[in-house]
C-alpha cells in the first residue's frame, strides 16, 4: 500500500514516526475522513474547510500542504486503485523535544494519509441499537482533533453491551454519539443539538440538514434531554460510514414502533439519490 507522507506518495513500509512527534505523545493534531465514491471525494470542500478550521484553532500551520493536498489525495486514490472507500488524513504539529507548551520555534508539521477500499463483505447495519453514556470529552469537541480516547471508551462500552453505538449525555442533555451525530424526530419535526463547542459539525450532518430543507422537514436545533430522547418517534445517526442509519432501541427502550420511521426513510432515500450519480453500477 502507498500512503501520503507530507507532499509525497511513498510505500507504507518506508515510514518511520519519530517518538517525539507531538501527535504520538500528546494527540497534538487533527484529522479528516472523506468518503470516496467512484474515485471521487464526497463533500471535499466541506471536509477541507473543517480541516483548516481545526488547524487554525490549534495554531497548526497548513501552508506546506494546502496547495497540493487535494491533488496528492487523488494520486493516492489512483495509485491504490480505490473506486469506493474512504481516505483518512491527519496533520500533527510535528516533532520537538517533549514539553507541554507548543515548540518555541516552528517545526514542520507532519501530514500522513491513507485510503481504504469499501469492505463489501461487511456492509454497515441497516438499523442500530444504542446505549447512553456520560459525555466525558473535553470542551472543544468542535475541533476534529486526534484526542479520541473518550470516544473509544464509549464505543467499547457499546460493543460490550451488544449494541452498535453509544450516545453521549452531558448534564442530562443529549449531545451526539461516539462516532456520529444524532437526530430525533417528534411530531414530524427533526431535533438535533445546536452547533457549538460540544459537538462536531459533521459533514454528513450538514448534508442531512440540506436534504431536510429540500424535503420541507422542519428542523429544530436545540438541546434535548435523555428523557426526551426515549420519547422520540424516530432516532437516527449520521456519519461518513453509514450516512443515515435508524436507531430503533436505546438503553433497551424501544424507539417509536421499533423500526425505521417514515422521516428517517425519506432522508435515507434522498441521500441515496444524491449519491446515485457518483456510484458506479
Amino acid at each position: 500500500m502507498n500512503i501520503l507522507w507530507n507532499d509525497q506518495i511513498v510505500a507504507k513500509e518506508s515510514i518511520i514516526i519519530d517518538p517525539e512527534d507531538r501527535g504520538y505523545q500528546f494527540g497534538d493534531g487533527i484529522y479528516e475522513v472523506v468518503a470516496i465514491y467512484n474515485g471521487e471525494l464526497f463533500e471535499w470542500e466541506a471536509h477541507y474547510e473543517r480541516f483548516l478550521r481545526s488547524a487554525a484553532a490549534l495554531s497548526i500551520s497548513t501552508q506546506h500542504i494546502i496547495e497540493k493536498l487535494k491533488s496528492n489525495i487523488h494520486t493516492l486514490i489512483e495509485e491504490n486503485s480505490v473506486e469506493d472507500g474512504y481516505v483518512y488524513f491527519q496533520l500533527t504539529r510535528g516533532t520537538a523535544p517533549r514539553f507541554h507548551a507548543y515548540p518555541a520555534e516552528a517545526v514542520p508539521p507532519v501530514l500522513t494519509g491513507l485510503v481504504k477500499k469499501k469492505d463489501t463483505t461487511n456492509p454497515p447495519p441497516s438499523s442500530m441499537k444504542a446505549i447512553t453514556t456520560e459525555d466525558i470529552r473535553w470542551l472543544r469537541v468542535d475541533i476534529k482533533s486526534l484526542n479520541l480516547l473518550p470516544n473509544c471508551m464509549a464505543k467499547q462500552k457499546a460493543i460490550e453491551a451488544g449494541v452498535h453505538e453509544a450516545i453521549f449525555i452531558r448534564d442530562q442533555v443529549v449531545t451526539e454519539a461516539s462516532s456520529s451525530n444524532l437526530f430525533g424526530v417528534k411530531n414530524g419535526k427533526l431535533y438535533t443539538h445546536p452547533l457549538n463547542h460540544l459537538i462536531l459539525n459533521g459533514i454528513t450532518r450538514q448534508v442531512v440538514l440540506r436534504l431536510a430543507s429540500q424535503l420541507n422537514l422542519p428542523v429544530i436545533e436545540e438541546a434535548f434531554t435523555k428523557e426526551a430522547l426515549y420519547l422520540m418517534d424516530e432516532v437516527f445517526i449520521t456519519n461518513t460510514g453509514v450516512n443515515v442509519c435508524p436507531v430503533t432501541e436505546i438503553d433497551a427502550t424501544q424507539i417509536g414502533n421499533g423500526s425505521c420511521g417514515v422521516i428517517t426513510a425519506s432522508l435515507m432515500k434522498a441521500f441515496s439519490e444524491l449519491l446515485s450519480p457518483k456510484i458506479k453500477v
